[in-house]
C-alpha cells in the first residue's frame, strides 16, 4: 500500500508543477491545490498506513493497549488542510480581481499591463 500511494503523491507533485509551470493563472491555482493535496497525502502517508486504535489509555493502565494510531502527523494535516483552503480562497479571490482589471489570463499579457 505504501508504494501505491508514494506512485500517487509522485503523480501529483509531478501534475502540480507541470500546472504551476504554465502561462495561465488560474493553472497556476490549480497546481497549487495539487500541490498542496500532495503534500498533505505526504504526511499523512509518512506516519506509516496501519490500523490502530485510538490513543486512550484505559483507567489503572500506563500505556494504551496494542497498536495506537500517531495523532501527530493527523493534527498536521487538518491543520494544513485550514491553512491551504485560506490560501486557495485568497488566490481565487486575486485572480477574479486580476481578471476585472486586466481582461487576461496569461502571465506574459499581465506582466505588460499598464493599467
Amino acid at each position: 500500500m505504501e508504494s501505491l500511494m508514494a506512485v500517487a503523491i509522485g503523480v501529483l507533485f509531478a501534475a502540480a508543477i507541470y500546472m504551476m509551470l504554465r502561462r495561465s493563472i488560474v493553472k497556476l491555482v490549480i497546481g497549487l491545490m495539487l500541490l498542496s493535496n500532495a503534500a498533505n497525502l505526504l504526511i499523512f502517508s509518512m506516519a506509516g498506513m496501519v490500523r490502530g486504535v485510538p490513543p486512550l489509555i484505559p483507567e489503572g493502565l500506563s500505556t494504551p493497549p496494542g497498536a495506537v494510531a500517531d495523532p501527530l502527523p493527523q493534527a498536521l494535516v487538518l491543520t494544513a488542510i485550514v491553512i491551504a483552503f485560506g490560501v486557495l480562497s485568497f488566490a481565487v479571490v486575486l485572480v477574479r480581481r486580476a481578471w476585472e482589471v486586466v481582461r487576461a489570463d496569461d502571465l506574459d499579457r499581465m506582466k505588460d499591463t499598464d493599467t
